[in-house]
């Protein structure tokens, strides 16, 4: 970035081609409303000396001539401030593009109004800065972002891109569902016997952070889960009502990924999670939490399966990723015994 008294230049580098100049300018002028940020466009900006409209596409090279002052863009980019947190990821893999880490339970992937600085994302930029492979003030409006997610208390693989260009790959394999293959485990209440598929609409209500299965009505999201049974019984130590009550442990293949998905479809088909609060059963609920101090629904994103990327990505190709799972997840197997 070179400035001068009226004017600052901004040179674009790999990790910020391929953009839309308005969709740049929101994020390089993040303190700035979106209609200044048209104006601007408009009056106060040219690339390669010359008037470009908001959906020209930047390249490499492309230099940004902004007519305003160093204050004014200072003022509109404002201070960030990272505060340091505890690393409590594991990283499964790791390469000069790819991230791949295991998440806790109770970790957020993104921060929202609650938690702004202790979430994934935030470790896995300090974790990177700390190394110098992210170095914020390098950067112009990059920094690495993960490619999936999955709820705060879902533990298990998330995939982080760290430049631009493999951003919009992975990014790419997980929308068009090719390339990238998502497993979970998790235990249900009652028996499973056979694979099947799930396929339906989802509704999801933003306010109660909440959804729902729906019959479809033109704007819900179809979602397609796939549910295999690895083991079904009873749990030893439970009593009462509970002695004969059947779980099944499964794995889980989701095609699309939309909020809550497995939660809700399994639930809707009669199978839902142990500790799930939203959608399962308190009954049964409690009695896990009695018997495994389990608070939250048992669920992990357990493996990833990689194949038909692009030469650039060899080094994940035909590759499967494993998540640990975590201790209270062990020991409700251990316990899980044959009918």
């Amino acid at each position: 970035m070179r400035y001068n008294n009226c004017m600052v230049e901004i040179e674009i580098g790999t990790n910020e081609e391929g953009q839309r100049l308005d969709r740049f300018l929101r994020k390089y002028l993040k303190g700035a409303p979106l209609s200044l940020i048209y104006k601007i466009i408009r009056k106060d900006a040219k690339v390669n000396l010359k008037r470009e409209k908001n959906v020209y596409v930047l390249k490499e090279g492309d230099v940004i001539q902004l007519y305003l002052s160093p204050e004014e863009i200072e003022g509109f980019r404002g201070s960030e401030e990272r505060k340091q947190v505890r690393r409590t990821f594991r990283i499964v893999y790791e390469d000069a593009d790819v991230l791949i880490a295991d998440k806790p339970a109770g970790l957020l992937t993104h921060g929202d109004k609650s938690e702004k600085s202790d979430h994934l994302t935030n470790q896995v930029q300090g974790y990177l800065i700390e190394k110098g492979d992210f170095v914020p003030s390098k950067e112009k409006t990059f920094a690495p972002s993960p490619v999936n997610r999955i709820d705060r208390n879902t533990t298990g693989l998330v995939i982080f891109a760290k430049n631009y260009s493999a951003l919009k790959k992975l990014t790419g394999y997980i929308r068009d569902r090719k390339c990238i293959r998502k497993f979970y485990q998790t235990i249900v209440c009652g028996e499973i016997q056979e694979e099947q598929e799930l396929t339906g609409f989802i509704e999801k209500d933003e306010q109660k952070n909440v959804s729902r299965m729906t019959g479809g009505n033109g704007t819900d999201k179809s979602v397609v889960t796939r549910v295999r049974p690895l083991q079904t019984g009873r749990i030893k130590g439970f009593e009462g009502s509970l002695r004969n009550r059947v779980f099944t442990l499964v794995e889980v293949e989701i095609e699309t990924g939309r909020t809550h998905q497995i939660r809700v479809q399994l639930a809707d088909a009669g199978h839902p999670l142990v500790g799930d609060a939203k959608y399962g059963d308190r009954g049964i609920n409690k009695a896990f939490f009695a018997k495994y101090g389990l608070g939250h629904q048992l669920l992990t994103a357990e493996r990833l399966e990689i194949s038909g990327v692009a030469d650039d990505y060899q080094a994940l190709e035909g590759k499967s990723f494993h998540a640990k799972l975590p201790k209270v997840f062990e020991n409700i197997k251990r316990d899980l015994s044959d009918k």
